[in-house]
Formats: structure tokens, C-alpha cells, sequence
């Protein structure tokens, strides 16, 4: 299996319901480094993974709705904790739609699996790791 892992990071703030969060019910920030590996059986014919660059840029496309927000105000998150788990969920369905939709350029759609992998700290982290799924 090949891969290729591209980053970059988001800013938000959001809140969380439960008394499982203790004080992070209040209104708190938070900066993800955001990792999304992509994995192929065999390399294109150019001996790619896919394009590192498009890789990147879809990437940015799906963070920046999302950077510099209060993510409790988002109509897409309603009634959801945003946890880092459920955002790196979040980020998979997002990259398999750009994967499908042809982002990633040629031979993008030969990805089989994404990693996206949310560092929440230098000692936490979470990520989704599955097929490029279908809606």
C-alpha cells in the first residue's frame, strides 16, 4: 500500500454539551493541525499517489468554511458536539466527495482509503481512517 499525507491546520471555537466535558462545556478555542493521508494499491503511471498539490488545495477548500469560526453557530454541526473525533469524520466525508468529485486531478480517483487525523496538542490527537465513501 502507498500513501501520501498532506497538512494544514484550523482555527475555531466551539463548546460542548455533557457533563463528560467538565469545564469544555464553556465556550473554548482550539487549533487542529489536520493530516489527510491518501492510500493506493499501485502508483499512477506518473508514480504518484495522487497530486500532492490538488491534495493540498482541496484540503484548504474544506478547512477554510470552517477556520476562524465558532463552529456552535454552523447549521451543519447543529445539536452535535464537534469533538475532534466527529471532525475528523467530518473531514473524511468531505475529502471523499472532493476525491469523487475529480479534485484531486488524474488518478485521484484510484485513492482506496483516507487517514485524517486531527492534532488537537503535542500529546492528543484523533483521527477517521476508511474507504473514500459514497456521500
Amino acid at each position: 500500500m502507498y500513501a501520501v499525507e498532506v497538512r494544514d491546520h484550523v482555527m475555531i471555537a466551539h463548546s460542548f454539551r455533557g457533563d463528560l466535558f467538565g469545564p469544555a462545556q464553556a465556550l473554548h478555542g482550539a487549533t487542529f493541525v489536520v493530516d489527510v493521508a491518501f492510500f493506493r494499491e499501485a502508483l499512477t503511471e506518473d508514480g504518484v499517489v495522487v497530486d500532492i498539490g490538488r491534495a493540498g488545495e482541496a484540503l484548504k477548500a474544506i478547512l477554510g468554511p470552517l477556520n476562524y469560526r465558532n463552529l456552535d453557530d454552523l447549521p451543519a454541526f447543529a445539536g452535535r458536539n464537534t469533538t475532534t473525533e466527529f471532525l475528523s469524520g467530518h473531514i473524511h466525508k468531505a475529502m471523499s466527495a472532493a476525491i469523487r468529485a475529480g479534485d484531486l486531478g488524474p488518478g485521484g480517483e484510484g485513492v482506496d482509503r483516507i487517514r485524517v487525523t486531527l492534532h488537537e496538542s503535542h500529546i492528543a490527537r484523533a483521527w477517521f481512517e476508511g474507504p473514500v465513501a459514497d456521500g
